[in-house]
């Protein structure tokens, strides 16, 4: 069953019961079994499919000649399946992308043009975001979303601990000192962080303030030895002080935040995270900050990351004005997100993105300012991850615990990370 799990499996065979239902609701006098039927994948937990299965309706509703097919998924599960519907050219006519899958997914050639469909609304978007879009010079996928680094903190206990943290522009090396300071004095016996070296958005934002990138536009690792190298170090040094929980108070590499929320006043990680993690501690208040500025960064070094959904390219030409519709509905449309909330990341729409801060929550503020304040920073390019470095992340976490373990020196250590990135990158180009 394409390595899924049981619980995988009953994921999917849930979305399916529920993918009845919602079909269903498609009737009209163009509707039931004679109308367009759309195959909409998507991933996520429980809350963010019920979200969807809601909106989904609700589109349907108001456009009676369109029946859309969910298929939802686990996010493991979901790439696994992608993988299935690949090799059998099987694929849902609207599917979301795994961020290390966009290029391979494009070299796969699975992605539609998307900017002659008239039922895509594209005229609230600059020339630059559109461009900044493309791949391969062409408009192919939508991004949907917007997640910018950030450091998430608890500023209750930051105000029952008496603490000042460091100026939102501090440097590595002084948040450093902060944690380690903390966790020495705090006199509920926290640590500063969790140990999350694996975290992905973070090491992007540390490489570009260095003048280097995750990856190149030509399809390659962009950053050196010495860099992760000095990334390494920096959790290295905190770990070994004590500032960030080891791994077996953390439970391994995956903390989870239910756990480690009630160890840590701080966490790395991305700006979206917020919405969902901050439910889990409701007596609490969260806030976001921006990830350090390293001494001298590079111009251009914000970056903004886009998760995307696509109109698959074998999609029937008489589906291709519904799928625009669907598509336009997820992006353009602030009746969706006020269903399905922000947990996807702040709007790409100018426009949706004003008007979402009309019904956004606390947390959901939060996120939506950091996101502003990137979006209105000078950034430089950022590319995608190429073709076989879908387990880039994977291969990251494994170092990190090795580190953690004594196992392997940071030296070592990444130079047999980057060397495993490059090694997966070259295995595509042959």
């Amino acid at each position: 069953m394409s390595g899924l799990d049981r619980r995988g499996f009953l994921k999917l065979a849930a979305a399916g019961a529920l993918g009845a239902g919602l079909t269903a609701c498609g009737g009209g006098s163009e509707g039931g079994a004679g109308g367009l039927s759309l195959r909409y994948a998507w991933w996520g937990n429980n809350i963010r499919q019920q979200n969807y299965m809601k909106a989904l309706k609700e589109f349907t509703t108001q456009n009676k000649d369109i029946q859309v097919e969910p298929e939802f998924a686990e996010y493991s599960a979901f790439q696994e399946r992608m993988t299935t519907q690949m090799a059998a050219r099987d694929v849902a006519d609207i599917f979301w992308i795994a961020s290390p899958q966009v290029l391979t997914y494009h070299k796969s050639k699975l992605y539609r043009r998307l900017d002659d469909i008239p039922t895509l609304d594209l005229s609230g978007y600059s020339k630059a975001d559109l461009d900044s879009f493309k791949l391969g010079g062409e408009l192919n996928t939508m991004p949907f979303g917007i997640f910018v680094p950030v450091i998430r903190y608890n500023e209750t206990w930051a105000k029952e601990d008496g603490v000042e943290l460091p100026a939102v522009d501090t440097d590595w090396d002084a948040w450093a000192a902060f944690l380690v300071d903390y966790t020495r004095n705090n006199p509920g016996k926290r640590k500063g962080m969790a140990y999350e070296p694996d975290a992905d958005l973070p090491f992007e934002s540390w490489l570009r303030q260095r003048g280097e990138q995750l990856w190149t536009e030509d399809g390659r690792a962009g950053f050196t030895v010495d860099s992760t190298r000095a990334w390494f170090d920096w959790w290295d040094k905190l770990l070994k002080a004590g500032a960030v929980l080891t791994l077996s108070e953390q439970e391994g590499m995956s903390p989870d935040w239910a756990l480690v929320g009630k160890k840590v006043l701080a966490k790395v990680g991305n700006s979206n995270h917020i919405i969902d993690d901050a439910k889990m501690f409701p007596d609490q208040r969260f806030k976001l900050r921006p990830t350090p500025v390293a001494a001298g960064a590079q111009a251009g070094h914000p970056f903004l990351y886009f998760p995307r959904m696509a109109i698959y390219q074998g999609i029937d030409d008489e589906k291709v004005q519904a799928a625009g519709k669907l598509v336009n509905y997820n992006t353009n449309n602030v009746a969706m997100l006020k269903t399905v909330g922000l947990t996807m990341g702040a709007p790409v729409n100018p426009k949706v993105f004003e008007q979402s801060k009309d019904f956004a929550g606390q947390d959901e503020k939060e996120m939506l300012a950091v996101v502003q304040a990137a979006r209105e920073a000078e950034r430089k390019p950022r590319f995608e991850a190429p073709p076989g470095t879908s387990t880039w992340r994977t291969a990251m976490a494994r170092v990190a615990e090795e580190i953690a373990l004594g196992r392997v020196n940071t030296a070592d250590g990444s130079k047999r990370f980057l060397d495993e990135v490059q090694a997966g990158i070259e295995r595509t180009r042959k």
